[in-house]
């Protein structure tokens, strides 16, 4: 499974990024394909995921804010993001695997990695 995530940028405060994921190596209708995103100096984390192509996941902090969505014919994946705050600012990441519920917010249930884009958020 291949992933490449692209559309970060810099951005202000209240401005609107849509990442994109195009996913090579497996359709949505198996496992879950989520975005994950890394700040410096912390931890990676859950940001929005999709499991079998319809069921959306989205992190707590996000909520209100990032839509993700799938197009099957192009196999790629969006994470449209409204309303960006300067905490939005990381490197964000698309992921692919097989987790069970319990541990879809886990960036070590994932086998694949895209090579991540940068985000930045000015205020």
């Amino acid at each position: 499974v291949q992933l490449q995530a692209s559309g970060g940028g810099l951005v202000q405060a209240g401005g609107s990024l849509r990442l994109s994921c195009a996913v090579s190596g497996r359709t949505f209708s198996s496992g879950t394909v989520s975005w994950f995103r890394q700040a410096p100096g912390k931890e990676r984390e859950f940001v929005a995921g999709i499991r079998g192509g319809s069921t959306k996941y989205y992190a707590d902090s996000i909520k209100g804010r990032f839509t993700t969505s799938r197009d099957y014919a192009k196999n790629t994946m969006y994470l449209q993001m409204d309303s960006l705050k300067p905490e939005d600012t990381a490197v964000y990441y698309c992921a692919a695997g097989s987790p069970i519920s319990s541990t879809r917010s886990s960036p070590e249930a994932y086998s694949s990695w895209g090579q991540g884009t940068q985000v930045t958020v000015s205020s």
